[in-house]
């Protein structure tokens, strides 16, 4: 609050205030740098996970193009990274979509062999934003750097969940949001290895060198203090939060699975511990959507989704879900619930008992 009122200053400003701002800047970058295991001239400040994505992908492509046009990734990766790989194919550049197996994991024989010598980069996403799919990304980064590849990984759901040591995974570039973990929507940062294999990567921003020249523009000093706090509660709070989350999420998952023609889609094994993605046969998902969050309804308000946020517009079914195996009427009989921090156990009954009344009376209407 203090930075949205009367610590207002530029950080970039020489005067007091300006060096005040400079300080509390300083202060989050080392706060980030220490929750993922990094040093702080590997933070960079972006606008959040998108715009991470972006300068890292679009960065290497242009920076490492003298060693290849060839960039790997997986069909089941937010639409940040498919759709820059997308635009990346407009510019002559050759982009392989790894496929996965029906749980959502990659078959790594799979990955291996479709590196060459010309791929720059494998990106693959830390955990599914969709499923909570876990993929194996140590494993993954040895695989690039053995084929002489950069590695990145979308950790956007991950950080601030896990415990993640950029230099124990030895990935070369990470992508995070802050509101994955309790920051304000707009702040992100980007992770760019400096030590052993220091990156170089072009700006995609021109105009102040902000942000050791890759990112140029004011500081959002606000939302950076924010990230920065919000990292150092998460370091501290791990262990604690996520169990208490798992046993919310599992309660409820238990509860939800007694509904008839419900299952669970992807790895239950590998997966993060506060994601459900659950298929209820016969049932549309948007209808269940909009009437678990009926405001004229004497219900309590329920937010669950279908897939990801960032696509809610696209009536295609989930890319995720379908590149798992499920068809197109599967893939619109899916739900994913997220449960966080605030959530807690006596939540849990209404929750389930209010998904499986709206699932009963959505089918009953179903015309045999």
């Amino acid at each position: 609050m203090p930075y949205l009122t009367y610590e207002f200053a530029n950080a970039n400003s020489t005067h007091q205030f300006g060096l005040n701002a400079y300080d509390a800047v300083k202060t989050a970058r080392k706060q980030v740098a220490e929750l993922i295991g990094a040093e702080t001239n590997e933070i960079i400040f972006t606008s959040g996970a998108t715009e991470a994505i972006n300068l890292a992908i679009k960065g290497v492509a242009e920076q490492y193009a003298d060693n290849g046009k060839h960039i790997v990734t997986v069909a089941t990766e937010h639409s940040a990274v498919l759709d820059t790989c997308k635009y990346l194919e407009t510019k002559g550049y050759e982009v392989t979509y790894l496929p996965v197996e029906r749980d959502g994991l990659l078959d790594k024989e799979v990955v291996k062999n479709r590196l060459r010598d010309d791929t720059i980069l494998l990106a693959v996403m830390y955990a599914n934003n969709e499923t909570g799919v876990l993929q194996p990304i140590q494993e993954l980064a040895a695989m690039a750097h053995e084929a002489g590849a950069l590695f990145m990984t979308d950790a956007t759901q991950a950080v601030g969940k896990l415990r993640i040591d950029v230099q124990e995974l030895n990935v070369d570039l990470l992508c995070m949001s802050g509101h994955k973990f309790y920051a304000p929507k707009g702040i992100g940062a980007l992770y760019v290895r400096q030590r052993g294999r220091r990156l170089k990567l072009p700006a995609l921003l021109h105009g102040g060198g902000h942000e050791r020249g890759l990112r140029s523009g004011t500081l959002n000093v606000p939302g950076i203090v924010s990230l920065g706090k919000a990292c150092e509660l998460a370091l501290k709070e791990m262990p604690a939060n996520e169990k208490h989350i798992r046993t919310l999420r599992d309660r409820l998952e238990a509860e939800l699975l007694e509904i008839e023609g419900a299952s669970v889609n992807g790895s239950t094994t590998h997966r993060l511990y506060n994601t459900s993605n659950i298929l209820l046969e016969g049932v549309d998902s948007d209808a269940l959507i909009l009437g678990l969050s009926n405001s004229e309804s004497d219900e309590p308000i329920i937010a669950i989704s279908n897939g990801s946020a960032c696509t809610s517009a696209n009536i295609e079914p989930s890319h995720v879900l379908t590149s798992m195996g499920l068809d197109d009427l599967a893939a619109f009989s899916c739900i994913r619930i997220s449960l966080g921090t605030p959530n807690h156990d006596h939540e849990l009954t209404t929750v389930s008992g209010s998904v499986s009344k709206l699932v009963n009376n959505l089918r009953s209407m179903i015309i045999r």
